[in-house]
């Protein structure tokens, strides 16, 4: 009997093995076929040789990000090779890489071009928790998009931010008072942590109204949240699969608990200022507190995004900025001339002022010039992507439609073609009466797409630098390099280590 029953469930089991066996095989000759017209399609486009014709180009380009390494450095390479426009393949999917300023010029400032739906569409969760969602970074709905992007203006006109100055200069000094109790020219500080705790009290406080205390020593999960979800971004884009790996679960977890950290704590944030607003209680006049008005008068906008942007606000107010500066110190620690320059700008502008005004700042005229430079060669952020609908031509090649185009200003940053003797650190490039670079340096990227937060930026950059360079000499410790770490976004490797003595 038993035999039987067991003769009569094979007789079931090979041929339901066999159907999955021919269904398989039969799907995957399918794909092989798609991809053969993928190939077949594109190959008239200059590129790298394919690793694989399943994988493309996808063990080379893991080989460039192994340990953080910055792969744009290989995609530098094959724009000298290859051109001005060239493919990348990953599995069925072709990626154009360009740098001709007239596509630049044309993708960048239409506001017909979206972004790259595969590429921000996949943001909008990180391993399964809502991360960007449909903030202004990854909204590809241009009519959503604009709405949002008119409630947020009027909280970063140079009107309003005039405003928080008191901010970036107490928060400024508060660094600088920590840094007079180490600064004997023989204690080893990280700049780099230092810097990024100013940028995150900064952005807390003045976006946010909260005060995390991070530059008086308070801990808090925050700092090493941002920095877990910017990796956590970089492997996802990277291999979306990696969560299924059983190697991978406690990294993919520690990920979800920072997104989730974030989230929870901007919900609790718009919660209680929603509601401070409802009781006509005093509230902090910041961009929150503006943001939340701006919407009420545009009908409003759903919370979730409203969150999104929170997480938007604390990673690209925050974490860009904090790198900037960082490679900035890093690279004066080697230009003794240009330091001083800066140093005797600053004497002459603002003399030992405690207090740094917004006039002051506008009349820093080199230091922008050091700045712009710092963003041409570390560009915290490399780089952008819009999507082609329709067929193009691009530098005489015909690109069909249907396909994503990468914009770098890293790699444009470093071209010779571009900027003479790229690899020297040249502020004069950026002097008032130099030819401004022709749609090869967009660090904010460009258009109507543009970055909301840079003017609030590159204000706070100028506040915390000239503090620093009015206190301290600086000089970076033995066995520092000056290598770039690529985490999501390009920063010092070595964490800008260096010892201080005041001046």
């Amino acid at each position: 009997m038993l035999n039987s029953v067991i003769s009569q469930a094979l007789s079931w089991v090979y041929p339901l093995f066999l159907l999955l066996v021919i269904v398989t095989s039969a799907g995957f000759l399918a794909y092989c076929a798609y991809v053969k017209y993928i190939h077949m399609k594109y190959d008239h486009i200059p590129g790298p040789p394919r690793d694989s014709f399943l994988l493309g180009h996808i063990p080379s380009i893991n080989k460039a990000m192994e340990n953080y390494k910055v792969v744009h450095d290989l995609f530098l390479q094959w724009s000298e090779k290859y051109g001005p426009v060239y493919r990348i393949n990953i599995l069925h999917r072709v990626t154009i890489n360009s740098t001709s300023p007239e596509a630049v010029k044309e993708y960048l400032m239409s506001p017909n071009c979206p972004k790259d739906p595969y590429v921000y569409s996949r943001l909008f969760y990180l391993f399964g928790k809502r991360f960007l969602g449909k903030g202004l970074l990854t909204d590809q709905d241009n009519d959503h998009w604009y709405k949002q992007r008119r409630i947020m203006d009027p909280a970063f006109s140079h009107t309003y931010l005039r405003q928080m100055f008191g901010v970036f200069n107490e928060t400024a000094e508060k660094l600088m008072e920590q840094l007079e109790k180490i600064a004997d020219g023989k204690q080893e500080v990280s700049l780099q942590k230092m810097i990024n705790s100013v940028t995150l009290d900064v952005i807390t406080q003045v976006a946010f109204g909260m005060d995390l205390g991070l530059v008086e020593g308070n801990r808090t999960a925050f700092p090493n949240a941002i920095s877990t979800v910017l990796k956590g971004m970089t492997h996802y884009l990277q291999d979306p699969f990696m969560q299924y790996l059983p190697k991978n679960w406690a990294f993919v977890q520690e990920v979800q608990n920072s997104a989730e950290l974030l989230r929870k704590t901007g919900r609790e944030c718009i919660r209680q200022r929603k509601q401070a607003m409802l009781n006509g209680e005093e509230i902090p006049k910041d961009i929150l507190t503006k943001i939340l008005e701006s919407a009420e008068q545009e009908n409003g906008l759903d919370d979730e995004i409203m969150l999104d942007n929170f997480i938007t606000f604390f990673i690209a107010g925050q974490e860009t900025t904090s790198n900037q500066l960082s490679f900035t110190v890093m690279e004066l620690t080697r230009q003794p001339e240009i330091t001083q320059r800066l140093r005797d700008e600053i004497n002459d502008v603002i003399g030992f002022k405690r207090d740094i005004s917004f006039d002051d700042i506008t009349n820093l005229q080199y230091m922008t010039q050091v700045l712009k430079e710092s963003l041409r060669f570390y560009p915290p952020g490399p780089g952008t992507s819009r999507y082609i609908q329709e067929d193009a031509v691009i530098e005489g090649i015909r690109i069909p439609g249907g396909v994503s185009i990468l914009f770098n200003t890293y790699i444009m940053g470093r071209m010779e073609k571009f900027f003479p003797d790229p690899f020297k650190f040249d502020p004069e490039r950026f002097h008032p009466s130099a030819p401004r670079p022709y749609f090869c340096y967009f660090p904010f990227a460009l258009g109507p797409r543009s970055c909301l937060g840079q003017v609030f930026s590159q204000l706070e950059a100028k506040v915390v630098l000239s503090k620093l360079l009015q206190r301290f000499e600086f000089h970076l410790v033995p066995g520092q390099s000056y290598e770039i770490m690529d985490t999501g976004t390009l920063r010092p490797r070595d964490g800008v280590v260096c010892t201080l003595t005041p001046r």
